[in-house]
């Protein structure tokens, strides 16, 4: 993406800033008007080509300045690949090992003045899918969760950080169990940049009235999916 803006920038500039005339005699004798008549002989053209150029460079370096994506990674799984046994919820006919997987994340705004993550199941037949795991109050600085720190009991996550009830019924991560059949589920890891360094949650919430409290309070948010499905 770059690099096309770069060959547009330089042709823009050609025709904008074209060299000296004497660069083309030097070049050619034979040459005695410069190919590109235009932009000596029209001011107003070349004038308004050097404002266009001059704008899409500030553009180019904003563009350029900001393409550090906020991005959430595992080395437990890639994006879109198949969660493992160790992430599968234990229960419900599952035999997973329940253990959520270790994240990092990198490029968070500098005015994030705390996070909150989520895991959330679109497909679950339940006319509004199911939450898996929703953490808050993540203190600003942070960039990273420990394996297993959906498990409240181990005190893995970061201090300060709530762990609401989700659609279990208990606080922490519940992993994948889909219907047997099933295509294979999408588990979205959602986490959120926040403009306030707290969330002040009512005792009891639902896991999508934490949810509402998050997203009327992002400034940014980065995804990481995985999949799984039982045969």
């Amino acid at each position: 993406m770059r690099a096309n803006y770069t060959k547009i920038l330089f042709h823009i500039s050609v025709l904008s800033f074209p060299p000296p005339r004497a660069i083309y005699e030097f070049i050619n004798p034979e040459y005695r008007t410069p190919p590109m008549k235009h932009a000596f002989f029209f001011p107003p053209l070349s004038a308004l080509l050097r404002i266009f150029t001059a704008t899409l460079l500030l553009l180019f370096g904003v563009h350029a300045h900001s393409s550090a994506q906020f991005q959430l990674a595992s080395p437990a799984f890639k994006k879109g690949s198949t969660l493992s046994m160790e992430q599968v919820f234990s229960g419900f006919g599952c035999t997973g090992k329940n253990v959520s997987p270790a994240l990092a994340w990198k490029n968070a705004p500098k005015d994030a003045k705390s996070f909150a993550l989520t895991c959330y199941d679109p497909d679950a037949p339940t006319g509004s899918g199911w939450w898996h795991w929703v953490v808050y109050n993540i203190p600003a600085g942070t960039d990273s969760l420990a394996a297993n720190a959906g498990n409240p009991d181990l005190n893995l996550a970061p201090a300060g950080s709530i762990q609401n009830t989700t659609d279990f019924g208990a606080k922490g991560y519940g992993g994948p169990c889909p219907p047997l059949g099933d295509k294979p589920h999408r588990y979205i890891f959602t986490l959120h940049a926040l403009k306030t360094e707290k969330l002040d949650i009512p005792q009891g919430a639902t896991a999508a009235l934490v949810g509402f409290y998050i997203y009327q309070n992002t400034i940014a948010k980065t995804t990481l999916t995985g999949l799984y499905g039982r045969k």
